[in-house]
């Protein structure tokens, strides 16, 4: 008697390139929508292994919220998803691969896919201005929150026993480059954690401190209307904030920040919140971009690529409700994308009908310290208590994770009752890590130095997109190397 084998169908395999909202929200809908499809597997890779809560990052720098409360580990998140940790060094359309390193080693490794979806967001732009790249501060990511607080606490330290007038001066003036949404909520988060620390340095008061906001435009937070820019403005100047309006930076040293038409200014702590640009590279791939973003159409697929699709801040998503404009780079957009290319990619693989983007910003808020903010929903304008209040519950609801909810609000009641912590507990050395090639290939730049010390001569892994499925499947990064 002869045993007929029969070859199951080949395998699927959807790639996600990217760990932020866009990412993570299509890979989530992704696992949803094909839960029940064995020949499909999922595939998202992420420079970190943890999804970070964006709109909360201000608290961390502010001593708000402890550190690990606003990121939800991607294994967690996603049970059904492969997830590989590590930096993506080249997109190949023509071959449908992709090329990644993982690891302190580095090691080469290659993803065949069928479908892909690009995420990768986007980076700080300094605008090649000089000095800015190597000693700016920004807030992009969980090192740069973790930073900027380790580096006030450590300058109220050194100015606590400075004697010279000029260096204590540099070291507890703070600029904030940059009036939208980062940028405001950064200087107010900043701004109440310095003063409120003043009481642990007896040697500091308040009139030695300089908190200032430089914007290019003529009101800030220009996104929710005159009104409520010029609100903010005046909240925050009775708060002890200078708001510098109409003025650009021009250069930064160690000790100086140059602004237009002013003088120096002494400051050794100048945050970066100014522009960005999307992830470098979306310019290498040869697909059709505008403002360096790459073009999707209403079904945020790349046109004359089939198999690849694009979402968040580095996909020009056009806005079918107005011809010739775009829809903004915003995480409310981005998650909406996520659930829309799922629903996009599901209907391919399924044979159903596309499913065309359209969706209009609902509402638009910021925390300006204090218990303060302002907010812009379906058209009302909102301010004071009022506003901050939404803000919180908003964001709080839509922070992924039961445990993390409760978590966070458990760290806003005890901030109501105790003073913010000023133990320099994640202080690092900052002439190692600071900034370290993160601003040149979106990775992290925590531990570079480490990451740098273990390189050795990368190995090439490859993975087989059409691997039948009678094979005994292989995790990602445990593949046997190519001789």
């Amino acid at each position: 008697m002869i045993a007929r084998i029969t070859r199951r169908p080949r395998k699927k395999r959807i790639v996600i390139l990217g760990g932020g909202f866009g990412g993570v929200y299509a890979a989530i809908h992704l696992e949803k929508l094909l839960a029940r499809e064995r020949a499909v597997e999922i595939c998202l890779v992420s420079r970190d292994n943890f999804f970070l809560f964006t709109p909360m990052l201000h608290e961390i720098a502010a001593s708000d919220l402890e550190v690990t409360n606003i990121v939800n580990p991607l294994r967690k998140l996603l049970r059904s998803v492969e997830v590989v940790v590590g930096d993506v060094n080249e997109i190949d359309l023509p071959n449908k691969r992709v090329s990644i390193s993982h690891g302190y080693r580095k090691r080469s490794l290659q993803i065949d896919y069928d479908q892909l979806v690009i995420a990768l967001g986007s980076i700080t732009n300094f605008y090649d201005l000089p000095g800015f790249a190597e000693m700016a501060l920004t807030m992009k990511s969980l090192p740069d929150a973790i930073q900027l607080r380790a580096q006030i606490i450590r300058h109220l330290e050194e100015a606590n026993s400075e004697c010279n007038p000029t260096d204590r001066q540099s070291l507890l003036t703070f600029i904030v480059v940059g009036g939208g949404f980062a940028g405001v909520e950064t200087v107010a988060a900043l701004n109440d954690f310095v003063r409120e620390a003043l009481p642990f340095y007896p040697n500091l008061c308040e009139g030695m401190l300089r908190v200032l906001l430089v914007h290019s435009g003529p009101v800030i937070l220009p996104e929710l209307g005159e009104s409520l820019g010029r609100y903010t403005q005046e909240v925050l100047a009775r708060r002890g904030v200078e708001v510098r309006l109409n003025t650009r930076v021009k250069s930064m040293t160690e000790d100086h920040v140059s602004l237009a038409h002013h003088l120096p200014i002494p400051c050794r702590t100048l945050v970066w919140t100014a522009g960005t640009v999307p992830s470098p590279l979306i310019s290498s791939l040869c697909c059709a971009k505008e403002q360096g973003r790459i073009v999707v159409n209403q079904f945020l697929r790349v046109p004359d690529w089939p198999d690849v699709w694009a979402v968040g801040d580095c996909a020009f998503v056009p806005d079918i409700r107005n011809p010739g404009k775009s829809h903004p780079p915003t995480a409310q957009h981005a998650i909406r994308e996520g659930k829309v290319v799922a629903q996009n990619i599901a209907a391919v693989l399924l044979g159903h009908r596309l499913k065309p983007f359209s969706f209009r910003t609902i509402g638009l808020l910021a925390s300006i310290g204090r218990r303060t903010g302002v907010a812009r929903i379906f058209g009302f304008n909102f301010s004071g208590f009022f506003a901050w209040w939404m803000w919180r519950t908003i964001y709080l609801s839509k922070l992924p994770g039961l445990d993390k909810k409760v978590r966070v609000a458990f760290d806003w009641t005890l901030d109501l009752l105790f003073p913010k912590d000023v133990c320099a507990v994640y202080d690092v050395d900052h002439d190692r890590d600071r900034h370290a090639s993160d601003h040149a290939s979106g990775s992290n730049g925590d531990y570079q130095a480490t990451a740098l010390a273990l390189m050795h001569p990368s190995t090439e892994y490859h993975l087989d997109a059409n691997r039948s499925t009678d094979q005994q499947p292989t995790p990602l990064p445990s593949i046997a190397a190519k001789k």
